[in-house]
């Protein structure tokens, strides 16, 4: 019998494992190309990135394998008390299952606890599936990117009032 999955988070451990999760979502959906997470330096390293204040990611595990995971960050530039939700990724057999909205609202739950009032995240057509997702729990579509993530690759942006 399988152990039920946990949601906890990230660890220095943990960081080969969620770059791999993500890299082959991207590579999965045609998503793997210049200007997106799949070249930033920082995937190799959340746990590092994740120390900054006024962040925090999650994995998902179950029987010692990472699912997946999504974080919350106070990206450079964004408006007053609005930070992004970022790298909401699951590996494949973990998708439809309801892990990623799971995840989803545990981020945003922190930030609303930690004095956001607004979370921004930034997406691409080739993963229409999460942007569907993101609009169910109220993200609503903007016309232009705030902040500077450098992620030049995403031409999605939304934004929901927490």
């Amino acid at each position: 019998m399988s152990e039920a999955i946990q949601i906890r988070n990230i660890e220095p451990s943990d960081n080969v494992a969620i770059a791999a999760v993500i890299r082959a979502a991207l590579t999965e959906f045609g998503a793997n190309k210049p200007g997106t997470v799949y070249f930033d330096p920082t995937t190799d390293h959340l746990f590092e990135l994740f120390k900054a204040p006024g962040s925090v990611y999650y994995v998902a595990e179950q029987n010692g394998n990472i699912l997946g995971g999504c974080g919350i960050f106070p990206t450079e530039a964004l408006p007053e008390k609005t930070c992004e939700l970022v790298k909401l990724y699951l590996d494949k057999n973990a998708r439809g299952t309801g892990l990623g909205k799971k995840l989803l609202l545990k981020a945003m739950d922190w930030a609303k606890v930690n004095g956001y009032d607004q979370v921004y995240l930034e997406s691409m057509p080739e993963l229409s599936k999460a942007v569907s997702i993101y609009e169910n729990v109220g993200f609503e579509k903007l016309n232009q990117a705030l902040g500077n993530s450098g992620h030049c690759g995403c031409d999605i942006w939304m934004l929901k009032k927490l």
